[in-house]
Order: C-alpha cells, then sequence, then structure tokens
C-alpha cells in the first residue's frame, strides 16, 4: 500500500504568528509531499513494498532512506506542535529530564544551543535509549535516532524551508517560537512508547 501525505493536525494557521500559513503550505504540502510521492516511487517492487514507514526508516540506505526518514520526521514533527503550546512537560518525561538534565530549562538550552549551531540542514531530537536514558541528538540531513536503535521523543526541523519564509536567517528567532509551540503531550506519549511513532 502506498504511504500517503498524512494531514496535519491544524489548519494551516493554527500556529500563526509564530508559523505562518505560508510556511504550513509549502513545507507540510509541497516538501512533506514529495519525500512521501519520491519515496513511494522508490519502493515499487522492492522489499520495502509494504513495509511500515518506522520499519523502512530504520533498515534503508540510500534515496529510500532519505526519502522515507524525511517523511516520518516530518509527520512526527507536525505532532511536535500545536496551537496552545509551550509550558513544561508533566509526570514520567518531566521526572526524566530532571534526572537526565538537571532541569526542564537545562534541556531547553541543550536543544537551543544545538538547534542554532547545527551546520547546514538537519534535525535536533530529544530521545530515549532502551534504557530509559535521554540525549539530545544532532542529525544531519534526514538523520534519525531510530537508526541507532533509540526511540524519538521531541523534534524540531532545521531545514531553512522550515523557517526561511518566516524569520529569514534569524535562527535564534524560530527557534524561540518553537518552544512556544512546541507539544509537549505529544512528547509524553512518546517517552511511553516501546515502539516508535507510526503516521
Amino acid at each position: 500500500m502506498p504511504h500517503r501525505l498524512p494531514d496535519l493536525p491544524y489548519p494551516t494557521d493554527a500556529l500563526e504568528p509564530r508559523m505562518s500559513s505560508e510556511t504550513l503550505s509549502l513545507h507540510h504540502g509541497k516538501h512533506h509531499a514529495t519525500y512521501v510521492d519520491k519515496l513511494n516511487a522508490l519502493i515499487e517492487g522492492t522489499a520495502f513494498g509494504d513495509a511500515v514507514l518506522s520499519d523502512i526508516v530504520a533498515k534503508a540506505h540510500g534515496g529510500i532512506f532519505n526519502n522515507a526518514a524525511q517523511a516520518w520526521n516530518h509527520a512526527f514533527f507536525w505532532n511536535c506542535l500545536r496551537p496552545d503550546g509551550g509550558g513544561n512537560p508533566q509526570g514520567d518525561l518531566a521526572a526524566a529530564i530532571d534526572r537526565d538534565f538537571g532541569s526542564v530549562e537545562a534541556l531547553r538550552k541543550e536543544f537551543s544551543t544545538q538547534l542554532t549551531t547545527l551546520f547546514g540542514s538537519g534535525w535536533v531530537w530529544l530521545a530515549r535509549d532502551d534504557d530509559g536514558n535521554l540525549s539530545v541528538e544532532s542529525h544531519s540531513n534526514a538523520g534519525n535516532p531510530i537508526t541507532e536503535g533509540k526511540l524519538p521523543i521531541l523534534t524540531c526541523d532545521m531545514w531553512e524551508h522550515a523557517y526561511y519564509v518566516d524569520y529569514r536567517n534569524q535562527k535564534k528567532d524560530y527557534v524561540d517560537a518553537f518552544w512556544h509551540l512546541v507539544n509537549w503531550d505529544f512528547a509524553a506519549a512518546n517517552f511511553d512508547r516501546n515502539t516508535p511513532f507510526e503516521p
């Protein structure tokens, strides 16, 4: 069954003024859609033809990996945001953040530093290993913690198309906006998972 472009979890104007309708329309409707279309063309007739997206990300290489990971990364990213986002995590995720980073503010600082210093295009992730330990990781291009056997908890897209319409080259302003949109409930649900999110 071909993979499909998932709907955004909110209207394209729902994240304004921090993320514009124009950005979401281009980012989701053009960039994300293209990754899905290219992936479907590449996997037709291959061993990945009937695989779920997270399995393709874990096992594929080259063009199939790049397009599968970008399709997965974007579907995950949309859910990391919400119109009434921001604030602080609660429950088990909050306790794990305090344990592994010292505080939510310390996590924000480390995550933001990796976002603003990432060279070129890529993603920054909050990830959990098999022992439940959290880490912040930068990955270039389509990189994803799934390839290292880790579970993605939260991400922010640092490809230029994610922020350039709204913020031009002001990465810090985009990162600040991200923290006002972050969906901690989605992150907490991921922390409680045994398997990766599936679009």
